[in-house]
Parts: C-alpha cells; sequence; structure tokens
C-alpha cells in the first residue's frame, strides 16, 4: 500500500551581519574583523549552497542599524554599518553556480529604473539567480539621507497619521515594483539581433516605452537592460500586517510572514490567499514563508545557555518580530512540518549567530529534513524561479503586439 508523497519545503536563509542576534559579533565564530570583505560573505553564501538552500537574502538600509525602531540610536556595542547588499550579491554571484541571491531593495527613497537595471544584472551575473526583498522605511533620519521629501516622525504604537503614512509608502511600494516588472520587460526576449553582417545589433521595434503615468512615478523606460534571464527576477516582501500583505498579494512571488504558531500560521496563509484572490492573481503561484530566528544546538540546554550568554552581553533579553527557535535540528524539523501543515510552502531562517547557526542549518537541519523526505538531495533546476517551481513568464508588451 503506497503513501501519499510529502510535498517538499522550501528553504532560505536571512544575512544580517553577523547575525541576528545583537551580540552575534562578540561570539568566536562570528568573525568580526572580516564582516565588510567580500570573503565573509562568499563563505556564508557558499556555505548555505552546500546545504542546497534555495536562496538567501541579504539584508540592507539606508541608515546605521538601531535598537529603536523608528531613530538611530548612540550604540557603540552592536555592529553598525554595512555593505551594500546588491554589490555583495552581484560579487559572490559567479562563486556560486545554484543558490538564488536575494539583496534588499528599500523603495521608498530609491528609483525603481536604477533598482530595475542593478537587479536585471545581477540576473546576467549569476544565470538567472536573482531577486529582489522589497522594503519600506519610516526613518525621518532616513528621509533625510536625501533631502528630496520629509517623513513625519509617528508613533510606533499607531494612530491615524501612523496609519495614513503606512498605508501610503505601502501604496508606493506596490507601484514600485510595477515599475520595476514594467522594466524588465520593456525589451522582448528576441530584441538584440547581434548580426555583424548586416550591422543590426537590436531590432528597435522591439524595444517598448512602458509610459508608466501613477500617483508616485512617471516612468517613460525602456531600461537600458535587456530582458532577464528569468525574464521576471523573483520579487519577495517581509509582511507583518494588512497592508503588506496586500503588498504581497498584488506584487510578490514570495512574502515573509511571522507567525508565532501553526494556526496563526494558517490564518496568515489564509489572509494573504484571499488578497491574491482580490489582486486577480488567483491562478498564480505565490509563495509565503515563515520566518524564524534560530539558535541551533546538540541539545536544548546547550542553546538556551547560549542564548542566555548572548542576551547578558546585550545587557537584555532579545526580542523579535519573528518567533525565536531555541532548541536541536530535530526539533526545529518537527516545527516547520507542523506549520508547513498550516499552508506555508517554507521558511527562511535567520540565524542567530551566522558563523555558528548558519552551519546549523546546513550540516544538521538539512539532513534532519532530508532523513524525513521533505528536501531535496541535489539542485534540480538551474534558476531561482526553477527551484520555486515558477515558469518564466511571457512578456506583456510582445503578447500585446502579437
Amino acid at each position: 500500500m503506497s503513501s501519499t508523497p510529502l510535498t517538499p519545503l522550501h528553504l532560505a536563509v536571512a544575512l544580517d551581519g553577523t547575525g541576528w542576534h545583537p551580540a552575534s559579533w562578540r561570539e568566536p565564530a562570528a568573525r568580526p574583523r572580516d564582516l565588510f570583505t567580500a570573503g565573509y560573505w562568499t563563505d556564508l553564501i557558499t556555505e548555505a549552497e552546500r546545504g542546497l538552500l534555495d536562496f538567501v537574502t541579504i539584508e540592507d538600509g539606508l541608515g546605521p542599524q538601531s535598537s529603536q525602531p523608528l531613530a538611530p540610536d548612540e550604540r557603540t556595542d552592536q555592529v553598525r554599518g554595512r555593505l551594500d547588499a546588491v554589490l555583495v550579491a552581484s560579487r559572490v554571484a559567479p562563486l556560486t553556480r545554484h543558490i538564488g541571491l536575494i539583496p534588499t531593495v528599500v523603495a521608498t527613497h530609491t528609483e525603481p529604473f536604477h533598482i530595475s537595471k542593478a537587479i536585471a544584472t545581477l540576473d546576467y551575473v549569476s544565470g538567472g539567480r536573482a531577486g529582489l526583498r522589497v522594503q519600506t522605511t519610516f526613518r525621518p533620519d532616513e528621509a533625510a539621507h536625501f533631502g528630496r521629501r520629509t517623513i513625519a516622525r509617528i508613533d510606533p504604537s499607531g494612530g491615524p497619521d501612523a496609519q495614513a503614512l503606512i498605508t501610503e509608502l505601502f501604496d508606493e511600494a506596490a507601484d514600485y515594483v510595477e515599475v520595476v516588472r514594467r522594466l524588465w520587460d520593456s525589451w522582448e526576449d528576441d530584441a538584440e539581433i547581434r548580426d555583424a553582417a548586416t550591422g543590426r545589433f537590436v531590432d528597435r521595434d522591439k524595444l517598448h516605452y512602458i509610459d508608466f503615468e501613477g500617483r508616485f512615478f512617471s516612468v517613460k523606460g525602456p531600461s537600458i537592460t535587456p530582458r532577464p534571464p528569468q525574464g521576471q527576477p523573483l520579487v519577495t516582501a517581509l509582511a507583518h500586517r494588512s497592508e503588506p500583505y496586500r503588498l504581497v498579494a498584488r506584487q510578490a512571488d514570495i512574502g515573509y510572514v511571522t507567525p508565532q504558531d501553526a494556526a496563526q500560521a494558517r490564518a496568515i496563509v489564509d489572509g494573504i490567499r484571499a488578497e491574491q484572490e482580490e489582486a486577480g492573481r488567483a491562478g498564480e503561484t505565490l509563495h509565503v514563508f515563515g520566518d524564524l530566528v534560530v539558535f541551533l544546538d546538540d541539545s536544548r540546554a546547550a542553546a538556551a545557555a547560549r542564548r542566555d550568554r548572548l542576551d547578558a552581553l546585550a545587557g537584555e533579553p532579545y526580542t523579535s518580530d519573528a518567533r525565536i527557535f531555541t532548541g536541536t535540528a530535530a526539533e526545529l524539523a518537527d516545527l516547520l512540518e507542523e506549520w508547513a501543515a498550516g499552508g506555508l510552502t517554507g521558511f527562511r531562517l535567520r540565524p542567530a549567530v551566522a558563523g555558528h547557526d548558519l552551519p546549523g542549518i546546513t550540516r544538521d537541519l538539512v539532513p534532519e529534513l532530508q532523513r524525513r523526505h521533505r528536501f531535496r538531495k541535489a539542485y534540480e533546476a538551474g534558476t531561482l524561479r526553477g527551484l520555486l517551481g515558477l515558469a518564466r513568464p511571457a512578456n506583456r508588451y510582445s503578447a500585446a503586439v502579437a
């Protein structure tokens, strides 16, 4: 009697400096002196590829990291400073072969034209493994770096003014992604002729103005970069509440969500699926990944002791928007399977200490999931869309012409 095959899970890691715990840089495995070197990021991402993970995301921002949600701080005992996530991904791309590379892009103060060609270039450099994580920012100090708009300080606890700003910035992010997607399509796949004998390099009739006119952007197009190898690199976003849930449903290929238990995971997935149907995308594949911060060790006691030690170094208990898991790889695998039953199609794990917990994911969790027939034993596709079961989309402009 045959049993129903188990659905494989998708697995990614979110890389942020030396790790997600603010005292992670003080751990022996953290390598803080190497943090701003290409070798450091290459080592992390090749380790993730060794574990057959679908992709990595790379955190970024437009201001120094802060212990406060909407303002800078004066702390000197935590990592401050970043390398540009898109450039890190481009540097590592030629040194990897299979893993997807998804840098964070802050839509609030950057131009969609610039980002469209940067991610298209990353897709070329990586051979079809690029994506982006679109992010918004509500910080007044970050707006001051650009001088094009002011953002008033809002009450983190909410209120009408805060709600209006949140809605506006997520509506802007949706338009931002729409512009980026149209620019990726502004060259048809066969627009480049490259015929030296006739002297024709490009068919100008297959380059298209996108003529986007909206509340936030007015973009003529076309792009200066030919259509990326994937056609459309992946668009992803982190979502905690209704506004970003709508952004995910309208524009994303993957949404990262932060449930605290299986019941909440199911409720969030149901909500996003309803928004997806409302957006007219019910027939499209939209992945919903659960985010967890992970402390992985050989025993739950060892993981808890390490977390306590890091909390003592930080001077306060670590908290996160995502659930914090402390335990063994087998216990984490149990949790992932439980949450997957609620409709999550994958997970994005945040290593508390990158040098310790990333190998815990690749060398302990992955083999455990493989034993349970819940994770691949080899890469089965050459592009990121292929790894996630996403077809290469038709070009909207060539389809319109046809």
